[in-house]
């Protein structure tokens, strides 16, 4: 890890005795996926520091890695010299049976590649669900979304799943690193349409989104540099599924790209990128909207305390050389981070709602692909973001529609119903929120009997706080089933709380 100063006033620590349950809940939700009344509590009695580097030290937490053999990886590929010589010979002779079974065979072969995305899809949100890795998960969905590449261009799906990996690889690790992978990265020149790029038509596209969305922002280049990079990248395409640099393709003259000059190639053209200080200011803004608020990716007068929070996050990147452990360290120990105007501000996206239901509810997984179907209604397909632009995120994620679905899908965690009957297997696999209330009753027995107690504890586990006008509709409801909150009344009252407003919130 890159040695670096001390830091400055705007990532001033939080005291470690300001560190206690309110603090550990922001903390897990916003690094990973909310957690359970006892791992927030283990989480405030370990204190500040401990608990970041835990979230942070991905690699001291055991797991299964992922295995190559996950998926199929030879669905989509190149046709063999056998296939081609049919097809040729078929061609010549005009024999459309021969045509008809080689088109067929392609069509199957593409059929079976849609069916492993969606496998991919359960796959992938299981491991968010299961993971003791939260925060290792949450950047590899960071990545996935901010380098925006889908499938329904791609039409491959080992691709898509070789392009995950990368970024659960890179996830907290060296930012110019992965955007030295990234241009050899078959998913994304293929997205990018590098792969049709050469000396004599070189293709702008993956050298400007290099740039603009990727790693500069919009107005920090010009058109020239743009030319200049697709220069710098020609040759950089793919075999199969593997990254090949075709020397004939590549253009060997002089170039100036940001400032940098010479016979440039692609690693050229990220070292330029990365000696710009906007590189390290436009990332440490995109970390800033993920992880703290929603603010413009142009920074705004409006808004000084959050300007200058990311611009002190910019100059530790580039003191830890682009490192990400240090500016995530500081990031989430700061004082800034844990303020009132942050937390409970942040509008969950819908992988956060459902994964975070499932680790801080300790809901029942249920079937998956119900789970995937909901995640697209609410406007994030996993491995099929609408550009290459990624998801907008914050307020975009709330309207009509998603916020009925968000209803929805709440209920089917919780209950087992559908929008036409239930799933079959909720009659066997019912939620249990008795272990919500473990660390609540262990410390006051009594507490079962106190609905005011329950009420007050569930709000502040699931929303962070107890506003009076829910905690008085609650206290009316528990009041009115019974002296004891167990059981179904005890799901009923999470199902209600789930639905509130603010639970969209963290």
């Amino acid at each position: 890890m890159a040695t670096v100063r001390s830091l400055s006033r705007e990532l001033t620590p939080l005291p470690a005795s300001r560190f206690g349950y309110a603090e550990a809940r922001h903390l897990l939700w916003r690094a990973g996926f909310g957690g359970t009344p006892e791992q927030i509590q283990t989480l405030a009695g370990w204190g500040l520091d401990r608990s970041v580097d835990y979230l942070i030290e991905v690699e001291k937490v055991t797991t299964e890695p992922v295995r190559e053999d996950e998926f199929q990886s030879d669905i989509i590929r190149p046709a063999t010299e056998e296939e081609r010589m049919a097809y040729r010979r078929a061609r010549a002779s005009q024999d459309e049976n021969v045509l008809a079974r080689l088109r067929a065979e392609q069509q199957r072969r593409e059929r079976m590649d849609r069916q492993q995305i969606a496998e991919m899809q359960r796959w992938w949100l299981r491991r968010m669900i299961e993971t003791p890795k939260p925060l290792e998960e949450k950047m590899t969905l960071f990545w996935h979304g901010h380098f925006a590449t889908s499938f329904r261009k791609i039409e491959d799906s080992w691709m898509m799943f070789r392009q995950n990996q990368l970024f659960r690889t890179h996830a907290l690790g060296n930012v110019g690193d992965l955007l030295f992978q990234i241009i050899r990265d078959p998913a994304m020149i293929k997205y990018l349409d590098n792969d049709r790029s050469n000396a004599e038509h070189p293709n702008e596209n993956l050298a400007r989104e290099l740039m603009e969305l990727f790693s500069l922002g919009e107005g920090n280049y010009s058109e020239q540099d743009i030319k200049e990079g697709a220069r710098a990248l020609t040759g950089y395409t793919f075999e199969d599924d593997e990254f090949r640099f075709v020397d004939r393709n590549h253009d060997k003259g002089s170039k100036r790209i940001l400032g940098a000059s010479g016979r440039l190639d692609g690693d050229d053209f990220v070292r330029a990128i990365l000696a710009q200080r906007n590189c390290a200011q436009f990332i440490c803004r995109k970390l800033y909207r993920y992880f703290v608020a929603d603010v413009p990716l142009v920074e705004d007068a409006s808004q000084p305390d959050a300007n200058a929070f990311i611009r002190e996050l910019a100059s530790l990147m580039l003191r830890a050389r682009y490192d990400l452990r240090p500016v995530i360290r500081a990031m989430f120990r700061s004082e800034h981070f844990y303020g009132a105007t942050v937390r409970n501000q942040q509008i969950k996206s819908p992988a956060q709602l459902m994964v975070g239901a499932v680790r801080s509810l300790l809901t029942p997984t249920r079937d998956l692909a119900v789970l995937n179907d909901a995640l697209d209604l609410m406007g994030q397909d996993l491995f099929f973001p609408p550009s290459v632009k990624g998801w907008d995120g914050g307020r975009s994620w709330i309207n009509t529609s998603t916020l009925f679905v968000r209803q929805n899908i709440m209920s089917y965690l919780l209950t087992g119903r559908m929008p036409q009957g239930y799933d079959p297997s909720a009659r066997e696999v019912r939620y249990d929120g008795e272990p919500l209330l473990a660390s609540l009753i262990s410390a006051d027995p009594d507490a079962r009997t106190n609905h005011d107690r329950i009420v007050e504890f569930l709000l502040r586990f699931t929303i962070g706080h107890a506003p009076s006008h829910a905690k008085a509709e609650l206290d009316a409801f528990v009041a009115g089933h019974g002296e004891r909150v167990s059981g179904d009344v005890l799901t009923a009252l999470v199902l209600l709380i789930t639905a509130m407003p603010e639970y969209q919130l963290t």
